[in-house]
């Protein structure tokens, strides 16, 4: 009998864990000891009285395989608490991105309609560029940078997802 392959799911973890050196360290060095990649990864202290941090981590993987993340996570002294909230329910997913676009004519002309397409605000204006700041999920913002990519893509910068649940209960 033929074995069929799991898919291989993105899926979007929140992991709480005491704001403290080298913690971030730990948790990436699960992540490369084991060969899983990382696509996103995004930290900052969210409880100062406590001292704790959430780190929203992007990746990719059997069910298995995140199953088996998650636990080694939550196994990490300083991890209070690891969410999947890809399977939790539903939830809202953002990331930011700053995308540098050079040009002249009608090539500029063309990026402003298409970053008025896509919401993107100009953060910064000159005779020959635009710095655009445009918000949304990440295939959102993927999308535009392919569109820009011919009419003079210069440089990005992405902040990486942040998410969070939807509803009143927290993480």
């Amino acid at each position: 009998m033929l074995s069929q392959k799991e898919p291989i799911e993105r899926h979007v973890l929140s992991v709480l864990v005491d704001n403290e050196p080298g913690v971030l360290g730990r948790v990436v060095g699960l992540f490369s000891g084991r060969g899983y990649n990382i696509e996103s990864l995004t930290v900052s202290e969210i409880e100062h009285d406590k001292h704790r941090s959430r780190i929203t981590i992007v990746t990719s993987g059997t069910p298995a395989i995140i199953d088996q993340i998650e636990a080694q996570l939550g196994r990490l002294v300083p991890v209070h608490r690891v969410v999947d909230l890809s399977n939790s329910g539903p939830m809202v997913e953002r990331e930011l991105a700053l995308i540098k676009v050079a040009g002249k004519g009608e090539i500029r002309a063309e990026a402003l309609r298409l970053a008025e397409a896509f919401r993107a605000r100009v953060m910064d204006a000159t005779i020959e560029s635009f710095v655009f700041e445009l918000t949304g999920k990440s295939d959102k913002l993927d999308q535009f940078i392919s569109l820009m990519l011919p009419l003079g893509l210069v440089e990005v910068s992405r902040t990486g997802v942040a998410a969070i649940s939807r509803g009143p209960k927290g993480m």
